[in-house]
């Protein structure tokens, strides 16, 4: 059975008293034994959020580079991340991409060095619209993941999460319809099948990615194909995240 997850990626947001306070109220929220929830949090919080609500809670980093040490100023690689106990990490968001110009090549070196070190991947495929537009949405993500994550051995594959994450439809006003998303979910579960195997296929979680919120979280959240969310904006505030976390148990 798939694991169903609730991710929250908190970006460059909240200050200290900010991201306690609401890993605090999180770490209270009753789950499902089958229910995962993450929380993708800044480099400078982790170690903290880990000791304090670990027991409780996932606490992943929002990045990592895939060299173990060395002349590069500003990077965290993942044996350094691992010495904080972190064991989940997102790679390939559309903003490391677009932002910071990360090419298919460099994540498949990170997806490499990331599952070598033993981490949890939730690596992040998606469309802009102008891709979209020109009817190349399943090309692009077929591109995205034979580049950047399908170099791995179905053994390896039971470390990966994947998270569909519409360009178009983050921060932009625009949401994916339900039929549009589990469209693409159920694309990308066929490309697993095509490369590995049914059992890969079936017990590999897609996550939706694109503006997901309460409104809409329990339709998008039933459909076969979407075993849960990676959440921004609506991550940041308790209410939300907790109403987005519910919508998965009663989906």
């Amino acid at each position: 059975m798939r694991e169903k997850i609730t991710a929250g990626n908190w970006k460059m947001n909240l200050s200290w008293e900010e991201a306690n306070n609401l890993a605090n109220q999180l770490a209270k929220q009753p789950k499902n034994v089958e229910e995962l929830i993450v929380v993708f949090s800044p480099n400078i919080y982790l170690k903290s959020l880990i000791e304090a609500y670990g027991d409780h809670l996932i606490i992943g980093a929002q990045n990592g580079y895939s060299e173990d040490s060395g002349a590069f100023t500003g990077e965290v690689s993942f044996k350094q991340l691992r010495e904080l106990e972190v064991k989940h990490v997102l790679i390939g968001h559309s903003e490391r991409r677009d932002l910071f110009h990360e090419t298919d090549l460099l994540l498949k070196k990170k997806v490499s060095k990331a599952v070598e070190l033993g981490f949890t991947i939730y690596f992040c495929c998606g469309e802009h619209l102008e891709e979209r537009d020109a009817d190349l949405h399943f090309s692009v993500i077929e591109k995205q993941l034979n580049n950047s994550l399908f170099h791995l051995s179905e053994a390896q594959f039971k470390q990966v999460v994947i998270a569909y994450e519409p360009v178009w439809a983050i921060g932009t006003g625009k949401t994916a319809s339900t039929e549009q998303a589990e469209e693409m979910h159920a694309f990308i579960r066929s490309l697993l099948q095509k490369k590995y195997s049914e059992k890969v296929a079936v017990s590999t979680s897609i996550l939706y990615g694109g503006s997901c919120k309460a409104s809409n979280a329990q339709d998008l959240f039933s459909q076969p194909n979407i075993d849960g969310g990676l959440i921004g904006g609506a991550s940041l505030q308790c209410a939300d995240f907790s109403a987005i976390i519910e919508a998965q148990k009663i989906a």
